[in-house]
């Protein structure tokens, strides 16, 4: 398992990451396992570098890992979208799973899911399900996002939850435009059948 000690947030601190203290607490407070992501995470050792980070929490035990998002998002389609993730933030160098009291879970945050390997590897080290936090966007996240978590739910024989910020339905008006998020917060079991799926809207799936 994987769990960094040296970002800006280690200590659950609210003074480190208010974001990550409030977590923490919603974890201790309901004892449930939470997968929190993606929060930005500057390096304490080194202050120019910042991940894309996602926390893992499992009640009263509190941080039980954190996954700096590995593959980078660049992405330049002419006329359409481009993106390109790697300007601000550096990419992680650790493959995540976290023992927590529902079973192991892999966790990969957003792009990470392309990447069979990723999910193939966490699999072999015994995880029961994988959780992408992520945003696809409007473009990519028709083509690819239902079919990329039922990909690595049968690659794997293994469960894949994702969640989603919901669409801001003015974000294409906003000066500059806003990043506009395909949604679609899923829970897909290891046959590749959707148990549970919802839309752009501002909802709650429950599987």
């Amino acid at each position: 398992s994987s769990c960094h000690e040296t970002g800006a947030f280690a200590n659950e601190s609210s003074d480190a990451s208010p974001s990550v203290a409030a977590l923490a607490a919603v974890a201790r407070e309901t004892g449930v396992v939470l997968v929190g992501g993606s929060i930005p995470e500057r390096d304490s050792e080194d202050p120019s570098l910042l991940y894309n980070a996602c926390c893992v929490f499992d009640g009263d035990r509190g941080l039980v890992a954190r996954h700096r998002k590995t593959h980078l998002f660049d992405l330049d389609i002419p006329g359409e979208i481009s993106f390109k993730e790697s300007d601000t933030l550096s990419a992680g160098d650790a493959l995540t799973v976290a023992d927590t009291a529902i079973g192991r879970i892999g966790v990969g945050v957003c792009f990470d899911m392309r990447f069979p390997e990723l999910a193939a590897v966490c699999a072999n080290r015994g995880a029961s399900m994988l959780v992408y936090p992520g945003a696809f966007n409007t473009v990519t996240g028709p083509l690819h996002w239902e079919l990329l978590q039922r990909a690595r739910a049968a690659d794997n024989q293994i469960f894949v939850l994702t969640c989603s910020p919901a669409r801001d339905p003015d974000a294409a008006r906003k000066s500059p435009p806003a990043y506009e998020a395909w949604g679609h917060s899923t829970a897909v079991g290891p046959f590749a059948e959707i148990l549970a799926t919802t839309d752009e809207r501002e909802s709650i799936v429950t599987a």
